[in-house]
Order: C-alpha cells, then sequence, then structure tokens
C-alpha cells in the first residue's frame, strides 16, 4: 500500500487521496483474518483542482499511472467536475468529496504528506468503517433518490460475500 500511496504522490496532484475500496477493503480483510489482500476493482486516485475539470486530462493522468505501475487498475477523478456526475452542488476540496461518498465505511481517504507520513481522512469517523457497518452517508441517508442508489450499490456489491461479518444497514 505504502509503494502505490508514493507512487501516487509523484503525480504532485493538487489536494490529492487515495480512497475508497483502497482503505475499506484492507481494513475489512485484516479484521477477517484474511492472509492475502482481497483483489481491488480499482485503485481510486482523487484530487481537486477547479482550474481544469476537462475529463481527458484525467485520463491522461492515468495512463501515467499505468507506464509507472501496469499491473495497478488506476482510476483517477477530479473532484472538481464529480459534482456534475453526481448532480449535487459543486464540492469545495477533495475532502468534501469524499463526504459525498455514499457508505460512511467507504468515505475514507488516504495520502503521504511531505516527509512520507501517513494522513487520513474520514469526513464521517473510522468507527462504521473498523466496526464493518455498512451505512450510507448522511447525503445519502437524507435523500429518496441518493437512498435508492446507496441500497443498488450495496446489493450489487455484494460485500457480504467477501466478509461475511459485515452489518449492512437496509
Amino acid at each position: 500500500m505504502m509503494e502505490i500511496l508514493k507512487i501516487a504522490k509523484t503525480m504532485n496532484l493538487p489536494d490529492w487521496w487515495i480512497c475508497a475500496g483502497f482503505v475499506r477493503s484492507k481494513i475489512w480483510d485484516v479484521l477477517h483474518g484474511f492472509t492475502t489482500r482481497t483483489p481491488l476493482q480499482d485503485i481510486d486516485v482523487i484530487y481537486f483542482n477547479p482550474e481544469n475539470i476537462d475529463e481527458y486530462d484525467e485520463k491522461k493522468r492515468e495512463e501515467k499511472l499505468k507506464i509507472l505501475r501496469p499491473d495497478i487498475p488506476w482510476s483517477i477523478k477530479n473532484q472538481a467536475r464529480m459534482h456534475v456526475i453526481n448532480k449535487l452542488a459543486p464540492y469545495s476540496s477533495a475532502v468534501d468529496g469524499i463526504s459525498k461518498f455514499p457508505e460512511t465505511a467507504t468515505a475514507v481517504g488516504v495520502k503521504l504528506d511531505e516527509k512520507d507520513n501517513l494522513v487520513i481522512s474520514s469526513p464521517w469517523g473510522i468507527e462504521d468503517l473498523i466496526h464493518m457497518e455498512v451505512k450510507p452517508t448522511p447525503l445519502f441517508l437524507a435523500n429518496m433518490e441518493l437512498n435508492k442508489v446507496y441500497f443498488n450499490r450495496v446489493k450489487t456489491k455484494k460485500w457480504e460475500e467477501t466478509w461475511n461479518q459485515l452489518k449492512i444497514s437496509t
């Protein structure tokens, strides 16, 4: 994980984080006593740059990461444009974007500071994550349409098939 964080750091992205399954799945793997890491669909690298919200720029950055580590399923998203995709008010930062993820256990990001110390952002805390409780974030709980997205996402992800100790709010 540290190698992946160090590679992402070399991109010099503004307000960058690696989030979602990269963090969540590792913690759930450890809590379930798995000796090997559960394969990840992608490594979500996010950043915040309102100066350039062109999706093509994200794809170019992804390609650079794939050159550095072609075996990693990189996904880069500028949170300064994701509000449009998600039909929400503009985000103020990458952490604001993380706070608008569907589940509290997924709304966690990590990055390295200038001295390569690990920095964690968890707008809704880490309690649900470490207690293996899957719940909607306040945004997804309060909005009926987003609540449907949460329920559909939990259903299609089938996390409980991999991590059988999860408690999923439905």
